[in-house]
């Protein structure tokens, strides 16, 4: 029997890295993550005519 495994997190490090490398204390973790996400939201919505193929944010 087979062990189903996310696609993306099988291939990191291989030939693939994370899009995003920070850390965060437990307690600030969670405005931290939606403060990255409404980043990468913004730079999809606003800049779509720059052909920005990959946003990796540190």
């Amino acid at each position: 029997m087979g062990h189903k495994v996310n696609p993306i997190g099988m291939r990191l490090q291989v030939n693939r890295t994370w899009d995003s490398r920070w850390y965060a204390d437990t307690k600030d973790y969670g405005n931290l993550l939606l403060e990255d996400i409404r980043m990468r939201e913004f730079i999809r919505n606003e800049v779509k005519q720059a052909g920005i193929s990959r946003i990796i944010i540190e």
